[in-house]
């Protein structure tokens, strides 16, 4: 059985981390838009952005702890405070990816719109954020023409579909 050429050669740390933080910025792109999405209009904006953020940085600091408890399963020692500091930084995209929608969304409900439209124009920006991403995430891949096209479409399509889940619960089903 041969390998694949790909698993043969070691990732460089610099590659992996930038790929880690772009993930890490896609998950908190998602999870910005599906709070936005579940709970828009039914809370007061200041309580949605700080729901928003307090989701999120509970979302990274769990899934961290997770990556710890692994590793030192996996090693049967305790990572080095650097190891755990690196992690932390690595992924806070996870956070820092609600910011320009929470941006957004305040700014909309500043400018008189009502909480459910701010809410919505929240998500909006998600969407938009999270396409950038996926785009982004070719681009760095290398991926050209219908690849890329794809990558960022199913990362589109992601973020619609938490458009899509807000009118069904939110609208449809209360």
């Amino acid at each position: 059985m041969t390998k694949d050429p790909a698993d043969q050669v070691p990732e460089r740390p610099e590659r992996a981390d930038a790929g880690r933080r772009r993930a890490a910025g896609i998950y908190g792109a998602i999870i910005t838009a599906s709070v936005m999405a579940a709970a828009g209009g039914s809370l007061p904006t200041l309580a949605l952005a700080l729901s928003v953020l307090v989701t999120l940085v509970v979302y990274w600091l769990a899934e961290q702890y997770a990556e710890v408890l692994g590793r030192q399963a996996t090693g049967g020692h305790v990572p080095t405070w650097a190891y755990i500091r690196a992690r932390l930084a690595g992924s806070w995209p996870i956070v820092s990816a609600s910011f320009a929608p929470l941006a957004v969304l305040v700014v909309a409900r500043l400018a008189g719109a009502s909480a459910f439209a701010a809410a919505n124009t929240g998500v909006g920006a998600a969407v938009v954020l999270l396409t950038a991403h996926g785009w982004t995430a070719g681009r760095a891949a290398q991926l050209t023409g219908w690849q890329l096209t794809a990558c960022t479409s199913i990362a589109a399509v992601l973020g619609l579909a938490m458009v899509a889940l807000k009118n069904l619960v939110i609208v449809h089903l209360h």
